[in-house]
């Protein structure tokens, strides 16, 4: 299923990890053991800016920071974006982000 998320322009790579952090597939122009650090690291990610947002909840009063919607790194020429167990690396030149993230939610929500 996340495999045809390789489709998009500028997708590189995805991968999908449990709530324990554990692995499960990856697919794309990286080597498996490359695909499985992204797992771990986007599960590592998804957890700080969890507590980030719970923070700011804290702090504000305000609801609608949590649960967060997903994470995007930004580099010079590639990023990384994660909904839910599911994370991609993306060329920037490339990738419509707005789209990638929206069809890593849908992807998310099966």
């Amino acid at each position: 299923m996340i495999k045809r998320l390789l489709a998009l322009d500028g997708v590189m790579a995805v991968a999908q990890f449990r709530d324990d952090g554990q692995y499960v597939e990856g697919y794309g122009l990286m080597p498996d053991e490359q695909l499985e650090s992204l797992a771990h690291f986007a599960h590592d990610y998804k957890r700080i800016v969890q507590g980030n947002a719970d923070q700011l909840s804290m702090f504000t009063q305000q609801n609608g920071w949590t649960p967060p919607g997903g994470w995007i790194v930004r580099g010079q020429a590639m990023s990384v974006g994660s909904v839910g167990n599911l994370v991609c690396v993306m060329q920037n030149a490339e990738a419509n982000v707005t789209e990638v993230m929206r069809d890593l939610a849908d992807a998310a929500s099966y």
